[in-house]
């Protein structure tokens, strides 16, 4: 847990009156303002609150050394986006996500596509414990077939969005599993085990809405099926083989192997099968790794899903996510958050006003810090004492940072998973966010269970 500290203590109605402003800034510029990208309102917001900051006598260097804390404090995060943009190249160059896409082409219906899109990823997300790379993985590959069935691609990303914060929330291997059982210190099975309770009644009511919008899909003529088949096997990608890269993540997954090195020993793998069905040479791969994989043999109705992936794809989201925690940091440094969190923490007497305040501490944290991991342990730590007063029990505070933490920051433009999934799915957040029914119904289901939050 990293303890920010703070330069001043502000009193509670400044604090809610910078919250709204920082809100107003970000929020109002996303939705107001026409193709704009996240940096130019999270770069005002910041020059602001360094403004605010100076004009309260704090200084640029204290400020300054906030930002880089909180940016330090995901790190991870960071390391993590540059190894996925070379894996995306890597199972693209392989064949791995071209032969995904054309086998799902002959195996999903367009009548159970949705549906289809969002167990698959569930299955996939549990597996892995990673909502990210099975997104710019297995989502990609789906982006494709829903461009073949004519599907809408926002309900798609959607089912994929959903699909994929299923798994990184009841993955055993998920990091922000861990860490919301580790910050109440409860089991990690008890945790998933008391997730269900919430978890299980979203997923069957998600996989309803997206079987009945998959009855809504039409598909006028099939030769566009068929001609978007042979696009892709004519390519020269498509092989049997090439799934073994998806099969060595999973396992590796399962035996616990960090996620960088499961994606460079993925990653290997890949290279070594691309070396079977093609003459690249180390200049050419190299050229693929930083910048993407291109061909000059793959058709232009499958170009723009198949050419992608590399480390310079990566820049945009991590150019965002330096952005959004630097942000954060400013907000804790000048005491904001904290004042906030403190005045609400110390009025809390009810069991349901507790979980519903813990739910939206989770989400406001989301969507003023932009950073899950941040918003799961600043919330869990600020209210793990409030639970204890009032003898709830501390799984219930755990699922809570789930259905409220974990699940809802792909649902902001700004935040971390938010910019990324937009940007490997090529759709963005506000298109994909009515249709991501499994992370804001998570979000009401913890509300209603708070009415029956159980004691120790």
């Amino acid at each position: 847990m990293i303890n920010f500290k703070t330069f001043r203590k502000p009193q509670l109605l400044e604090s809610i009156i910078l919250i709204i402003i920082v809100l107003s800034i970000l929020g109002g510029m996303m939705i107001f303002v026409p193709n704009i990208t996240p940096h130019i309102p999270i770069i005002i917001t910041i020059s602001f609150l360094l403004l605010y900051g100076l004009y309260q006598k704090v200084s640029y260097k204290d400020m300054q050394d906030s930002m880089i804390k909180s940016v330090g404090s995901s790190m991870g995060a960071i390391y993590l986006f540059f190894f996925i943009g070379i894996l995306i190249t890597a199972l693209m160059m392989s064949g791995s996500i071209p032969t995904l896409m054309y086998y799902g082409l002959n195996i999903i219906s367009e009548k159970t596509f949705y549906l289809s899109a969002f167990l698959i990823t569930a299955v996939i997300g549990v597996s892995i414990g990673s909502s990210l790379t099975t997104v710019a993985t297995l989502g990609v590959a789906l982006i494709g077939i829903a461009q073949a069935f004519e599907a809408n691609l926002a309900i798609t990303a959607g089912a994929i969005v959903s699909g994929a914060f299923f798994g990184d929330k009841m993955s055993p291997l998920s990091d922000t599993t861990s860490i919301s059982a580790s910050i109440v210190e409860i089991d990690l099975f008890e945790h998933i085990k008391n997730m269900m309770r919430t978890t299980i009644p979203v997923f069957i009511l998600s996989a309803i809405f997206y079987l009945i919008l998959s009855r809504n899909i039409q598909i006028n003529n099939l030769e566009n099926i068929e001609s978007f088949k042979q696009d892709i096997f004519s390519t020269g990608m498509v092989h049997i083989y090439a799934l073994i890269p998806f099969v060595i993540l999973i396992i590796l997954a399962v035996f616990k192997v960090p996620a960088v090195i499961s994606i460079i020993i993925t990653t290997i793998i890949s290279t070594i099968i691309t070396s079977i069905h093609t003459s690249y040479n180390v200049e050419q791969l190299t050229t693929f790794f930083y910048a993407g994989f291109s061909s000059d043999n793959i058709s232009e109705n499958v170009a723009s899903l198949i050419q992608r992936g590399g480390i310079n794809s990566m820049f945009f989201t991590l150019s965002v996510v330096i952005l959004a925690l630097s942000l954060g940091g400013l907000l804790f440094s000048l005491g904001i958050i904290s004042t906030i969190l403190e005045s609400i923490a110390n009025s809390l007497k009810s069991k349901l006003s507790t979980t519903l305040t813990v739910a939206l501490t989770a989400v406001g944290l989301n969507f003023t810090v932009g950073e899950q991991y941040l918003s799961i342990l600043l919330t869990g730590k600020t209210f793990k004492p409030v639970y204890d007063k009032l003898k709830l029990h501390p799984k219930n505070l755990a699922r809570t940072l789930e259905d409220a933490g974990t699940v809802i920051n792909p649902l902001v433009p700004w935040s971390v998973c938010g910019v990324f999934i937009s940007n490997a799915l090529g759709v963005s957040v506000f298109s994909y966010l009515p249709f991501a029914f499994f992370c804001y119904g998570s979000f009401l289901i913890t509300i209603l269970a708070g009415f029956n939050n159980k004691s120790k």
